[in-house]
This record gives C-alpha cells, structure tokens and sequence, in this order.
C-alpha cells in the first residue's frame, strides 16, 4: 500500500456535511467500515475518513467541517490534489443474515457504502436537527429519528446490527444487541497503529482502533 495523489472531482454539501468525491484511479475501495487517511494541500496532518460511496472511478467520502484539518478537505475545489492513503483498518463482516444498519450523525459515512454491498438493507438513523438528518438521503430504506428520539427506541429486534456513530449510542446499542459489529470513532494521526492516537478503552482494555478497528465485535 502506498500513498497516492488523486484529482478532487466536486465538492457537495449534504446538510451541514460535504460529500467529497476524488477520482478513484487504482485505488482499491476496500470493505465497508475501513478508512482511508486524506491529505489536504498545505496539512500537515492527513485526516481519517470513511469510505461513503464508490461508484465508477469514484470514491466519496462524507465530512463534517468541525476542524482546520476537515474544514480544508470542504473547502477543496474540482482538479485540486490530494493524497490519499488506503483502505485501512477493519471493516465490517459482511456475513449476516438479517442485517440491520444503525448510525448516528457523521457516523453514518461509511453506511451509504455498507448498505450497497448488503443490498439495502433496512436502516435506522438518528440525528440532531433535520439539517443534519439531511444526510440520511444517502442510505436507502433508513428510518430518520431526530434528538430527543433515538435510534435505540426505534430498533426493531431480531437483526443483525452493523452501526457506526457516537460511543454513547454504540454502548446503548450494545446493551440491546451484544452481537452487533461495531464501528468507533476516535481521532488518528498515522492510521496504521505507530502513533496510538486513537486508543481507546473498552471494557478495561486499551484497543488501537486503526488497526484492531474501528469495526470491533460489541461483545
């Protein structure tokens, strides 16, 4: 794996988000739930990100604005450069049976990519505002849930969970659901386990989740 240097094809805003897409060249899109380390022109710091969509010599990648390092991916304009690392990590075990898609705001990136390779499964998405929940366009057969509702109260029993958002809602998921597959989140500086940025604990043990994740079984 190395890193490589991909033209910006557009820029689209999805409620508060940005949906990047870069031309996919050779870039291998990997499994669902992987990540990939983006470099803006002029950062320091490449940024992790999920893979959203990829589709043709496409790939796409939904951010939220919250920081320099994401708010220079936003702002990149068609034909600007940037560098691109992966895919990284763990994805999601794509076995299941009965899957059922769970996310919660900027955590639902990597389902639009999930649901595709599942066959559009059915999905429930919570979210703060309806702003935000303008994102949830992207997964098909998603039901919407806005704060104070949440994806929690609306999960029907019996799936297979697959869920990417917040730690507060994984753990609530994970109390319901102690089979689910799921994805964390946690800031990352190198994606492939030098730095132990991104470790985190889960039940008492520290797990670096670039490259034991992000995608960790609940149980």
């Amino acid at each position: 794996m190395r890193r490589e240097t991909r033209n910006v094809i557009e820029t689209e805003p999805v409620g508060p988000y940005t949906l990047l897409r870069v031309e996919r060249g050779e870039i291998e899109p990997g499994s669902p739930g992987q990540f990939f380390m983006l470099g803006a022109p002029g950062r320091l710091l490449p940024r992790p990100m999920s893979l959203a969509l990829a589709a043709g010599n496409e790939l796409g990648f939904l951010i939220d604005p919250i920081g320099p390092g994401t708010r220079a991916l936003c702002s990149l304009e068609p034909g600007d450069r940037i560098a691109i690392l992966g895919p990284l990590g763990n994805g999601f075990r794509l076995d299941v049976e009965r899957p059922l898609l769970v996310g919660g705001g900027i955590g639902i990136a990597p389902l639009p990519y999930l649901s595709e390779r599942l066959g559009n499964p059915p999905a429930v998405l919570g979210f703060r505002s309806s702003w935000h929940a303008e994102a949830g366009e992207l997964v098909p057969n998603a039901e919407v849930v806005i704060e104070p509702t949440y994806v929690t109260e609306v999960m029907p029993p019996g799936h297979d969970v697959l869920a990417c958002g917040p730690a507060p809602m994984l753990e609530a998921v994970r109390r319901l659901t102690p089979h689910a597959q799921l994805a964390w989140e946690a800031p990352m500086a190198c994606g492939y386990g030098a730095c132990y940025g991104c470790a985190v604990e889960i039940d008492g043990e520290l797990k670096r989740l670039c490259v034991e994740g992000p995608v960790l079984e609940a149980a």
